[in-house]
């Protein structure tokens, strides 16, 4: 490849060949282009500037035909004249010049001859170090587009080393593992174009149908399929590739199936190259076995449970383990679609060890240990010495590696078939599904091997745990649980660290099923001590309650701990235990595979720690109340962590902290079911976020070497109560001080700029909410202050931080803080992060739900000290931002609604808001009539209802009065979905006055659309939608007896009209109405069935007062209607 720097000549000075002549029938554009761009001579001037840029568009938007006849050395000699033409000081150029190289040769699919290819990856590489910032991005394609085909071409390089044919293993695998990466997906960039997609998937695809080479070692073949396995994975997650063929996808699934059970322990399958997709289940067609007759088993005496348990446990299990080794099954011919295994003895059927019903379940203390026969207990996982083991410790090692390694690819395959299924359609996923599956439930018929098997038979819990993850064990009958904690609470304490930390995962996974579980619960508080006394123990022995208070002068002893009257009575043994792994001394020299722990560390090694840190999080969300006891621990626990070197021990102890402060906002939620008396005190509450404040967690925030750490803390102090930051104590120490400020960080400049500000506002004579001390003008000052932070995952997370603040009550009537609020949150609406923006969104809805509270309020200050201006940015920005994306789109249109709802009569009257609240409205509508996701419309129906509450706004006479009816009368008849309905309907039923319905024919439009939405309120294809059926007809119900309650004389000929059409329809639904008394949803329906009659008196009233012209009878009519309503209700009611 070429380094020198790049001239206007090919290396050696040679000129480069101009374009051959092409016949006139082919390439007839791409020759008279071509002719054009060799004619130019380099030009810096603005026109000639503009003629290149003229022709390389034409060139980039020419149909290139396939057969278009156009000769690779001829756009290679382009190429390099362009790059002739086009200095690295001209970027528009550059960036456009990339373009047509990326385009070019993945469009004719050209490789280029070796000297232009020098010349031209020179130019790029050039190009990339001197051009700005944003054309690196079109550079980099043209960079890929140039080395591609020399690398993934048919005749690539990495194909080459990939291949079968490759004798040296290591380079082979070295290739694959280059593949995969390139096929993993970049945010924001480009992914690998199609062609080089379908060439990887089929070279990963070979080198997972084909068998160990004989000079492969173990390990070595385990990289291979793992790297193969994540680059089919990478293929169908950020490529989005589609596995249209039916060839195609059943050599995948074969290959996913086999790779399912590499290495397992007494299984070896053999499976078909392609499997095929059947209408039904694959049942097998062969009769069950019959049972044995008594004689026949005379040799072979009968399961007995009481036998089992009198034969010396010891032995029995190491009897099972090597009978496991012994044992050389192989696989009988397979049928398509199944892979039969031949189980230990010889029998089809599976092996009696594998029943659950016949596991001993785990007792407690040593009994327990003696006791335990797990499905877990696989060689990898032996608890004898090395002295009681067949092989030598080096040997034993490398068994433990291998092993290692073989269960990675079970899992790579196990996550590769997740991708799959998500890629695919179930209708097609469907017939291939009795291959994964049990088919033959029956007892004693062949098994075929499925995913239940490799359950049952792995001996890893993170794949117990994914299973764990996936169960619905909510619905499913008590104790599955319990055998699953039973059996896997030994090995917590097992001296291998990958053991005692899958351990951990699988009881995270439990914890965080479907909590809370009250079976769960009971397990949580089972005595510390059952189950856990292990010999080989290499975990810290459970400590006393309050053992953090105090610096342990040595180790505790275990019998001590678990004889301790305190821990005999600890609410939740898994959080003392997982307390004790984060922050106390390990006790013994950990093993050689506790790989991980750093060199001459005194504490567990970090994926121990980090795991326990995991489950506190599980716990502190889904068992709150048995964690809050722990309160003041783990905050002294996280400022540990928060206070470490290592940043992923403060990540997780951010992470902990954010969950806690979210459980103790859902104690204090208005619609908690939490009694008073067993919340946490407020007063405590206020002490633990002190003790946050006063650690480590400003350092933290500042950290802007380590983003996701900041975001984290940002996320973290986002999480503190309301109720308990408005009482956080003042304090001696200015905010200077607090942030420990380095002058060298834009962070701590920004961070010290916004101090004056905060302090200005917080601390004014007169100030209606004044903070109480230098701890609330530190969470505020940083968090304005890092609003200006460059990465976006900090700037994403303050932002929703900012949103949160603005709605706590000590400072929402603010107006200076949210006015800076404001500020910030609008500069973020603009950032290129589509995840920024939709946090920004988020926040302005909040902010705008604030202006709403406020205005709600009997003191006006607010909204008349409230900048006019800034409510002008406010609706541009939200404007702007309705047109983003669905993520964006849906709170942009809430922030819409609120402010439309918050504009007083001061702000509609001045000319400059005028045309501004057209644009607005005419977003909402166009919103509410796209097809967009559920929540954007649903979003922006509730915001037109928020419109119509503003009795300032001109609902009724403004010429946009049809068109937001109209889109909002489509949405109810006519939007297949029913929660969008509903909430349509909700708006049509809030104008509060007859006349801002507008027009008599309006209002019948917007009746008859009502009286049809009712007619169709059953009309889905949608089965999931059935549930809100009902809602829909409440609503709707809802509706129709408001508009008769405003109703005036000129409207009762088109409601007489409808009712003698559908009059027995609506009066069935309305009586419905009547009775159900459902309970009150946030559309604002009554709830009580008192509320619901007397909103039919309310317009039986109204229509009787109506003036009707004499001789009119839809008056008399609609009256009559309402009165045999009221009394069928009555009647039937008694």
């Amino acid at each position: 490849m070429a380094t020198a720097q790049v001239r206007g000549s090919l290396p050696g000075g040679q000129q480069p060949e101009a374009p051959r002549e092409l016949p006139l029938e082919q390439g007839h554009g791409f020759r008279r282009l071509s002719a054009r761009l060799c004619a130019l001579r380099p030009d810096d001037s603005s026109s000639g500037r503009t003629e290149i840029h003229l022709l390389f568009d034409q060139l980039i938007s020419e149909n290139y035909s396939e057969g278009s006849g156009v000769a690779p050395e001829d756009v290679s000699s382009l190429l390099v004249q362009a790059c002739r033409l086009v200095p690295l000081n001209q970027n528009h150029l550059v960036s456009k010049l990339s373009q047509l190289i990326h385009h070019l040769l993945n469009t004719l699919q050209v490789i280029v001859d070796e000297q232009n290819l020098d010349f031209l990856l020179a130019y790029t590489i050039s190009a990339i170090q001197q051009c700005s910032s944003w054309t690196h991005m079109q550079i980099l394609q043209a960079l890929a587009a140039l080395y591609l085909p020399d690398l993934l071409g048919k005749s690539g390089l990495l194909m080459k080393l990939s291949d079968l044919a490759q004798s040296d293993p290591e380079v082979r695998r070295a290739a694959v593992h280059c593949m995969a990466n390139l096929c993993l997906s970049v945010p924001g960039q480009p992914y690998l174009e199609e062609p080089y997609q379908n060439i990887c998937f089929q070279a990963f695809l070979t080198i997972l149908q084909s068998p160990k080479a004989p000079d492969m070692d173990d390990i070595t073949f385990c990289m291979l399929l793992q790297n193969a396995l994540k680059g089919i994975q990478s293929l169908l997650n950020g490529g989005k590739m589609k596995l249209t063929q039916t060839d195609e996808l059943g050599a995948l699934l074969a290959v996913l199936k086999k790779s399912m059970f590499h290495g397992l322990p007494g299984l070896n399958i053999e499976m078909p190259t392609v499997l095929y997709p059947t209408p039904l289940p694959q049942y097998d067609g062969r009769p069950p076995i019959k049972p044995q007759q008594p004689e026949a088993s005379a040799s072979q005496p009968p399961v007995s449970k009481k036998k089992k348990s009198k034969v010396k446990p010891k032995k029995l299990q190491q009897g099972e383990e090597e009978e496991e080794e012994s044992s050389g099954e192989r696989e009988v011919a397979p049928a398509p679609g199944s892979g039969r295994v031949n189980l230990p003895g010889g029998d089809t059927r599976c092996s009696p060890s594998l029943d659950a019903q016949t596991l001993p379940v785990a007792g407690s203390g040593a009994a327990g240990k003696d006791r335990v026969s797990s499905p877990f207990s696989s060689a990898s996982w032996k608890r004898v010495s090395s002295s009681e083991s067949d092989y030598s410790d080096a040997e034993g090692g490398m068994q433990s590696k291998v092993r290692s390694y073989q269960a990675k690819v079970r899992q790579g395959a196990l996550a590769c078939f997740l991708s799959t299924i998500k890629s695919i359609e179930k209708k097609v996923l469907y017939g291939y599904w009795s291959a994964f599956v049990p088919d033959t439930p029956e007892l004693g018929t062949p098994q075929s091997v499925s995913l239940m098997t490799l359950t049952l038979k792995d001996p890893s819990p993170k794949c117990l745990a994914n299973l764990v993850s996936n169960s619905p064990y909510n619905r499913l009958k008590l104790s599955l649980l319990t055998k699953v904690w039973n059996q896997i609470k030994p090995y917590i304490r097992h001296k291998d660290v990958n053991v005692r930390v899958s351990s951990l995962t699988l009881l995270g996974a439990i914890v965080s099923t479907h909590a809370p579980l009250p079976e769960v619960q009971l397990l949580l508080q089972q005595p510390c001590s059952s189950g856990l006394s292990n010999s080989n123990s290499a975990t810290p022995r459970l400590s006393p309650p309050d053992w953090w208070k105090k610096a342990p002068s040595g180790p505790f002893l275990e019998e001590a701990s678990v004889s301790s009257p305190k821990t005999s009575s600890e609410p939740c043994w898994l959080i003392r235990l997982c307390i004790s792994i984060v922050v106390l001394p390990k006790e013994d020299s950990c093993s050689g595979s506790d790989a991980g722990s750093a060199g001459g560390s005194t504490y567990e090694p970090f994926p121990m720690r980090l795991e326990a840190l995991q489950v506190l999080a599980h716990l502190a969300r889904g068992y709150f109340s048995m964690t809050q006891v722990y309160l003041m621990e783990l905050g002294e626990v996280i400022c540990k962590c928060m206070g470490e070197a290592d940043p992923s021990v403060q990540l997780h102890g951010a992470k902990l902290l954010e969950e806690l402060g979210t459980g103790l906002i859902q104690q204090y939620k208005p619609d908690s079911t939490k009694a008073p008396d067993q919340r946490v005190p407020v007063s405590l509450v206020v002490m633990f976020w002190t003790m946050m404040l006063n650690g480590p967690l400003p350092r933290a925030l500042q950290n802007s070497e380590h983003p996701t750490l900041q975001a984290s803390a940002c996320d973290a102090l986002s999480s503190i109560l309301p109720e308990a930051f408005s009482s956080l104590p003042p304090q001696d120490l200015s905010c200077i001080q607090l942030l420990n400020v380095d002058s060298e960080t834009d962070v701590s400049r920004s961070l010290v700029e916004g101090i004056g500000s905060v302090i200005s506002f917080a601390l004014f004579p007169g100030h209606p909410f004044p903070l109480q001390g230098d701890r609330q003008i530190l969470c505020i000052t940083m968090l304005l202050g890092l609003n200006d932070s460059a990465n976006r995952l900090v700037k994403a997370a303050t932002s929703r931080a900012l949103g949160v603040y603005v709605l706590f009550p000590c400072l929402r009537q603010d107006v200076i803080f949210v006015a800076d609020t404001a500020n910030a949150i609008l500069m973020s609406l603009q950032d290129k992060s589509l995840n920024v923006r939709a946090k920004a969104a988020w926040s302005l809805g909040n902010l705008t739900d604030t202006l709403i509270v406020n205005m709600e309020t009997p003191d006006p200050s607010f909204q008349d000290e409230f900048s006019g201006l800034l409510l002008l940015k406010m609706l541009r920005s939200a404007i702007e931002a309705s047109k983003d994306k669905d993520k964006v789109k849906s709170n942009a249109v809430r922030a819409l609604g609120n402010l439309l709802h918050f504009l007083q009569p001061s702000h509609i009257e001045k000319p400059r808001f005028a045309e501004i609240i057209e644009e607005a409205i005419q977003a909402l509508i166009s919103t509410v009539l796209i097809e967009a996701a559920m929540k954007v419309r649903w979003n922006a129906c509730y915001a037109m209802g928020n419109v119509f509450k503003n009795p300032a706004l001109p609902l009724g006479l403004a010429p946009w009065t049809s068109q937001a009816y109209s889109a909002l009368t489509s949405v109810v008849t006519s939007c297949k979905n029913f929660k969008v309905r509903i909430r349509s309907a909700a708006a049509l039923s809030i104008p509060s006055e007859r006349e801002r319905y507008g027009s008599t024919d309006q209002y019948a439009h917007i009746w008859n659309a009502l009286v049809t939405a009712l007619q169709k309120s059953e009309d889905t294809t949608d089965f999931l939608e059935f549930k809100y059926c009902a809602s829909l007809r409440t609503q709707i119900c809802q509706a129709l007896i408001h508009l008769l309650s405003l109703a005036s004389a000129s409207d009762l000929s088109c409601i007489k009209e409808t009712l003698e059409l559908n009059g027995d329809m609506v009066q069935s639904y309305i009586l419905q109405f009547l009775k159900s008394g459902t309970e009150r949803d946030d559309s604002g329906a009554p709830h009580s069935q008192q509320e619901r009659d007397q909103t039919v008196r309310t317009a039986l009233d109204h229509i009787s007062s109506v003036q009707a012209p004499a001789g009119d009878t839809a008056k008399r009519a609609v009256v009559d209607f309402l009165e045999d309503i009221l009394t069928i209700y009555f009647d039937s009611s008694g």
